[in-house]
């Protein structure tokens, strides 16, 4: 047996005997990513493979394959022409067999697949967006569907994943604020390493896991202007200290891949950013998996960021600067084969990138079991359990801003107006990175609210009353019909970043989906779509002036991918309800929270502005940002950590273990909690520290732990922080981290503007 095909070798004896057989075009042929879904065609339930991917195979082999069972409008893969959770299982063996069968080596190609919520492929369950997900505080559920996402991906024969995406996020005026978990880095990093864990799971050669690939390196969330992919203006502290301590826990906890993000970094672009890529990567944290561009990141070096003249020199920068893989393969395809045959690029930097493609390979199990199981596909894509899971998370995120004593709704207080273009629009509560769904498959608001009626449906009335762009008010008068006719209305309003996946629009007088030859999107936010504001698009605040004047309880439900800041609303809603993009069961989740079966224990992970003009708001700027403009404080209408509950909760006796400990000691800090209402609820206790006086320039406070408990009514618990040096330390004047001594100011609290808080010492040593 050869030894690259012997499971009893190490990974390293069968890299390098592998390595040794192959020739130039086939160590790059592994370093090439093209497109999935253009590799086979689907007719009338026939799957057959594409001329130009067999010659690929011919020509020297295809490491990876993206987006293979993606499906969206980009890809062009609908309901319609598009593979079942079976279909799809059986087509990515048919390209295994044939890379397999028909190449001189027989190397499996890595399928990598969208899961950023869920497998974006069709029949995949759409679990809420990640901004939702942290919103939770619920680190151990994150992990569970985690897990449910990688059995439903690795069915299908996905081996990798482009997730989890752990930018901090500095300007919600991003479109792709929806896909990341907040504003903090502690946070963060919590829910990235639960997704190594949940992702990856035993090993990586089970049929349950998947390789995670953390995105996007670094500094993608704070992009000048908000403008996606703008540069990143940090310096090298807060970068360090901020932005890559979540992509660290996630490399600590095992992660197989990462990916450099599209932005600059003081001049540099991530893509061949030598100080990341190498020197913080690779020697810093002694990462030893896969790199991979994102797509197309090559070819901005040279039609963008200008900083390679050409494609030949771009490519030879990135593999040189640390790249292994290229999402689309474009340029190393092209360029890198004469390259090395020109004396341009050195072998062994070609070969040290083949390396960590092949030991992925090998540590994923492919050589061993390149196929999926079609059966299992079956039914494990969209099992009862998942669609659970992503109702529970949906409801664990929503977070209640505001609540005039109008909620929980009674279903005995009659009749019911739902009103506003999110209401029964089911794109609009996916977010962005979502397959094409059949409608019966995802539950709405309205939907949800029925729910709550099964015998008495016409208690329930809807409108949409205007679409979430444009300046038409021609459903106005249906929507105050309405209205004026119900006892409450509940507003579903906020934004929406559904692609066109071909319904049409919607008749703003009978709230029917209509299709015409005239396209409408009514997308505002997601991928690329970047705002000059918060506020809510289009017509919408004008429809609910409009209801409010008819004096009518009014409960907001906003479904959106990043904050809104409309004062009006704010100050004129009896009831706020932040739901984000809850994925397919969010309309369920909702109805749970406002009817009170189940009591909102969700929490803001980012900052909520009063007016955009005050960005950035995000909790942990510096002590010396600044008091107030002339229209208005600094703070936010709605701070990090704030959520309100059906019940309340008390806080007292705050203590400390020491007043003093040495650097390297521990400290603990005890608080009791007590559900001080009438109703069992869940709160998510904050810890937060502050270093009084320090060498550098800190933050007034930081999260550095939080625990997620639920309480009976009476019920009092001791929540137990143990402090730390890792809690402590910060990037000192030496660029390395260190605990000065002084003093440190523990606070506890249910936000964090609203804590409790004690004093300890740091000793210093002789």
């Amino acid at each position: 047996m050869l030894t690259y095909k012997d499971k009893t070798k190490s990974v390293e004896e069968r890299v390098e005997h592998l390595l040794k057989l192959m020739t130039t075009e086939e160590k790059v042929g592994q370093l090439v990513q093209p497109f999935g879904w253009l590799t086979y065609e689907n007719r009338e339930g026939t799957v057959t493979l594409s001329d130009s991917f067999k010659e690929q195979v011919a020509q020297g082999g295809v490491g990876s394959l993206y987006g293979v069972l993606r499906a969206d409008p980009w890809t062009g893969v609908t309901l319609e022409n598009g593979l079942s959770a079976r279909e799809g299982a059986e087509a990515v063996n048919l390209i295994q067999r044939y890379a397999v069968e028909q190449s001189r080596l027989g190397i499996p190609i890595l399928i990598g697949e969208e899961c950023s919520h869920g497998h974006m492929a069709i029949d995949g369950t759409v679990f809420p967006v990640p901004l939702l997900l942290g919103s939770t505080w619920n680190v151990p559920l994150y992990r569970e569907m985690c897990r449910a996402v990688a059995k439903e991906t690795r069915a299908q024969g996905g081996a990798v994943t482009y997730s989890p995406v752990l930018d901090v996020v500095r300007d919600p005026r991003w479109g792709r604020t929806e896909e990341c978990f907040g504003e903090d880095p502690y946070l963060i990093g919590e829910f990235a390493a639960a997704a190594v864990e949940g992702l990856q799971g035993e090993g990586l050669d089970s049929q349950n896991s998947v390789a995670a690939t953390l995105k996007h390196f670094a500094g993608y969330g704070s992009p000048e202007g908000g403008r996606n992919a703008g540069p990143a203006q940090m310096g090298w502290r807060e970068l360090l200290e901020k932005d890559l301590y979540p992509f660290q826990r996630a490399v600590e906890a095992g992660a197989a891949s990462i990916m450099p993000a599209y932005n600059e970094i003081d001049g540099i672009p991530c893509t061949v950013h030598t100080g990341l890529l190498d020197g913080v990567l690779r020697k810093m944290w002694g990462f030893d998996g896969m790199v991979i561009t994102d797509c197309g990141a090559i070819n901005m070096l040279a039609d963008g960021h200008d900083t390679a003249e050409d494609g030949p020199d771009a490519a030879i920068q990135a593999i040189r600067a640390g790249i292994d893989m290229e999402m689309s393969g474009e340029m190393f395809g092209k360029y890198l084969v004469d390259a090395v045959n020109d004396g341009q690029l050195e072998m062994d930097v070609l070969d040290q990138a083949v390396r960590r493609v092949l030991a992925l390979k090998f540590r994923l199990g492919l050589f061993e079991q390149p196929y999926a199981d079609p059966k299992r596909a079956e039914e494990v894509i969209g099992h009862p359990e998942h669609i659970r899971l992503a109702r529970q998370l949906a409801a664990e995120g929503a977070v209640l801003l505001k609540n005039e004593g109008v909620l929980p709704l009674s279903k005995a207080a009659g009749r019911v107006a739902v009103i506003g273009p999110n209401a029964d629009q089911g794109y609009n509560q996916l977010g962005d990175y979502t397959s094409p769904q059949p409608k019966s498959k995802v539950a709405t608001l309205l939907r949800g609210i029925l729910g709550k009626f099964p015998d008495d449906e016409e208690r329930v009335l809807y409108a949409p009353g205007c679409r979430i762009r444009g300046g038409s008010k021609e459903g106005f008068e249906q929507a105050l019909h309405c209205a004026s006719q119900a006892d409450i209305v509940v507003m579903a309003v906020g934004g929406s970043s559904a692609r066109d996946f071909g319904e049409g629009t919607i008749d703003l007088r009978t709230g029917a989906s209509t299709v015409s030859d005239e396209s409408w999107s009514d997308m505002d936010c997601g991928e690329g779509i970047d705002r000059m504001t918060l506020t809510l698009s289009g017509v919408q605040l004008e429809l609910m002036q409009e209801i409010h004047k008819l004096g009518k309880p009014v409960v907001v439900v906003y479904i959106n991918g990043r904050p809104i800041a409309e004062p009006w609303v704010d100050e004129h809603a009896d009831a706020i309800l932040e739901a984000w993009y809850p994925g397919q069961e969010g309309g369920y989740a909702i109805a749970d929270i406002l009817f009170g079966d189940v009591n909102p224990s969700g929490r803001l992970t980012v900052s909520i502005p009063k007016h955009v003009g005050q960005l950035p708001v995000y909790y942990n700027g510096k002590r010396s940002r600044g008091k107030r403009y002339l229209e208005t404080d600094s703070s936010p209408r709605y701070p990090f950590g704030y959520g309100l509950s059906y019940t309340s909760f008390s806080y007292s006796n705050l203590r400390l273990s020491a007043s003093e400990i040495s650097e390297g000691d521990t400290v603990r800090a005890e608080v009791d909690v007590t559900n001080t209402g009438s109703r069992e609820g869940a709160e998510v206790v904050q810890l937060y520290i502050s270093d009084v006086v320090s060498s550098v320039t800190r933050p007034l406070k930081e999260l550095k732990g939080f625990e997620k408990i639920e309480l009976k009514p009476g019920e009092t618990r001791t929540v137990v922080f143990t402090i730390g040096s890792e809690h402590l330390q910060f990037i000192g004047l030496d660029m390395k981290p260190v605990v000065e001594p002084g003093m440190f100011r523990v606070h506890i609290g249910r936000n964090v503007m609203d804590t409790l808080y004690a004093e300890f010492r740091v000793r210093k040593e002789n």
